[in-house]
């Protein structure tokens, strides 16, 4: 059996970034993160082991350290104002490429238009954005269209991890709206992202017959890395590690093309890339 790494996956500068920052030794075990770091669980483990703690929002009142931390994905400037009027120091570990996002979003609302995100509503990248916003609708498909009835100017930036094709697909149905006179369409989508998802076009023209896409399964990015191979029909399989790899399903294929989200570290890759080699009998 044929094996091929995707040319592009993997961790990105900005969860790296976050990383090295919450992994400080200046940090050990007076530091609190709110929320996931990065959605990986291997990083999110060790993180703890080398004495982080990892609060949700909603148990902020249990936090007992002084410094905490904003996530990669982001939170609106209000969450942190609460954190420093409950007396906390913030560190901000906010992607690059998210805060240009939220500034885009105000932005857009400061030149008089509705702003609209294009992504999950329940995703914490996008309550930040939102958060930021006096009003703003988000719109995941078609259906979320009928919500922006009464803007004719609207401003639309997107959540960074989404496919290309959706996002634009999403921006000319809503152009085409009879109500809308004015759009403007700022495209957040990251860097690294559409350089993951390019690289599974690569695969693709090398004739795959299964997909091995790793990341944690709260990884939005990760999550469309395997659309994009199961959108073509193909065989394709999301795992955290190499523990959730299934001997069956390599039986009767030739060619296995393997992947990762921008959260996913290295030692994950490689550790499923041996699994794979020893499942297949190349080892």
């Amino acid at each position: 059996m044929k094996i091929t790494l995707a040319q592009a996956m993997g961790t990105c500068f900005g969860v790296q970034d976050a990383i090295d920052m919450a992994l400080d030794p200046a940090f050990k075990d007076r530091l609190t993160i709110v929320g996931q770091l990065v959605h990986n669980p291997q990083t999110t483990e060790r993180l703890k082991a080398n004495g982080v703690r990892i609060v949700e929002r909603d148990q902020i009142d249990n936090i007992t350290t002084e410094a905490v931390m904003i996530t990669a994905h982001g939170a609106s400037d209000a969450t942190k104002e609460m954190l420093r009027q409950k007396g906390f120091t913030v560190f901000d570990a906010t992607c690059p490429l998210v805060i240009r996002l939220h500034k885009l979003a105000r932005f857009l609302e400061r030149e008089g238009y509705f702003p609209v995100v294009i992504g999950e509503a329940s995703h914490v990248e996008v309550r930040g954005v939102v958060g930021n916003l006096r009003a703003a609708a988000v719109v995941h498909d078609e259906e979320d269209i009928k919500q922006l009835q009464g803007h004719a100017r609207i401003g639309i930036v997107s959540q960074t991890t989404n496919r290309p094709e959706m996002v634009s697909r999403l921006v000319t149905a809503i152009r085409a709206q009879p109500w809308v006179e004015d759009v403007r369409f700022c495209d957040t989508i990251c860097q690294p992202v559409k350089e993951r998802q390019q690289a599974i076009g690569m695969l693709l023209s090398e004739d795959i017959d299964l997909g091995i896409v790793i990341g944690g399964m709260n990884s939005a990015n990760t999550r469309k890395l395997q659309e994009l191979i199961s959108d073509r029909g193909i065989e394709a399989h999301h795992i955290e590690g190499p523990d959730n790899l299934d001997a069956t399903w390599f039986a009767g294929k030739h060619h296995v093309g393997i992947t990762a989200g921008t959260s996913t570290p290295q030692d994950v890759i490689e550790a499923v890339h041996a699994k794979v080699r020893q499942l297949v009998g190349q080892v």
